[in-house]
């Protein structure tokens, strides 16, 4: 039997667009729409009447799945998701997948047998997740992506303009003279495909600036991961001038390494981090981070969900991409002439 999947495939469009042809055929293009009928009539597609009896008693329950605990970011999200669904009678529950879809995958499965109707995920890495969250899908839950977006997917998104942080951050670091920068994380498609390590060669490159092969090596998100990275690139022959850390708790790691190293942050070295986490202040100098709007965030993916329970899925695709913002407290300076 052909699945929503296969009709989507057939007719050029994501499932999302899918669904929305069967279910509010009159807020797609009528092109599309031709596309997605002629699709069904050729495969005999016909919609699962159990899953539509799902989506119209839509569970009190909403899902939420962190990234990790650990990080403050995600307690602030939490917490600001929270509170924006205090007074709707919707009972949030909380849980984390550390990154890592093959934990993410029990995670769901638990969730789902709390009947939950919407889910706010921050996906992990890997696929072994995928399938399920498609099937939670066709059984009528609501899925939200919060922070990152798994390539290709076909769920609404909240997020931060990664791209553009990234490149307010390099942008910052060359105009002080830096050449010799390092994110604390490579890029791997498969093991660690991570948004902010993604754009920072690209923007690297926009700015004619090098990249050695041994200044790219990958790390967790996690301040262990970074403090030990940090240690490796600063005992290289060419340690670079400038380290930018792509979380507010590997920033904490990267600063405990360089204390460690007797590397003087904001003379000796620059460090630019993520989060405006308060410890940020309280160093001399300050931690020089590019803050994300949490609240806002959290906020929006709160009415995002509150609105498809009062008033079911969207006729159109969400994606919110929020702006991040430098601030400047002097952990980074040119670089000192060697």
């Amino acid at each position: 039997m052909a699945s929503i999947y296969d009709v989507a495939k057939l007719a050029g469009v994501s499932p999302t667009t899918a669904k929305r042809a069967l279910r509010s055929p009159e807020a797609l293009h009528p092109n599309t729409l031709k596309k997605v009928q002629q699709a069904v009539e050729a495969l005999q597609y016909e919609p699962d009447a159990r899953a539509k009896s799902l989506k119209d008693a839509i569970s009190p329950n909403v899902g939420l799945v962190l990234g990790s605990f650990v990080e403050p970011f995600f307690g602030e999200l939490a917490r600001s998701i929270a509170r924006n669904l205090r007074n709707s009678k919707l009972n949030l529950i909380v849980t984390e997948n550390e990154y890592d879809s093959t934990i993410e995958l029990e995670e769901l499965k638990q969730l789902y047998s709390q009947r939950i109707g919407a889910l706010i995920v921050r996906r992990g890495y890997g696929e072994a997740s995928a399938e399920y969250l498609q099937r939670l899908q066709d059984r009528g839950v609501y899925i939200l992506e919060i922070d990152y977006r798994g390539v290709n997917s076909p769920y609404d998104s909240v997020m931060l303009d990664n791209e553009g942080c990234v490149r307010m951050g390099v942008n910052y670091l060359a105009d002080l003279g830096h050449t010799r920068i390092a994110a604390l994380s490579k890029y791997d498609s498969s093991r660690h495909p991570e948004t902010r390590s993604f754009y920072f060669p690209k923007v690297m490159e926009e700015r004619t600036l090098p990249l050695p092969d041994e200044y790219q090596r990958m790390a967790a998100l996690s301040e262990e991961a970074a403090y030990h990275l940090t240690h490796e690139l600063m005992r290289l022959d060419v340690p670079p001038t400038a380290l930018f850390a792509l979380t507010g708790t590997q920033t904490a790691g990267a600063y405990r390494a360089l204390q460690e190293l007797g590397l003087k942050v904001g003379s000796e070295i620059s460090l630019l981090g993520f989060d405006n986490y308060s410890w940020t202040t309280l160093v001399t100098p300050g931690i020089d981070v590019i803050e994300q709007p949490t609240t806002e965030m959290g906020a929006a993916a709160a009415q995002i969900v509150l609105d498809v329970i009062q008033n079911g899925p969207p006729a159109e695709p969400i994606s919110l991409r929020f702006p991040g913002r430098l601030i400047k407290r002097g952990s980074c300076i040119p670089p000192v002439k060697q």
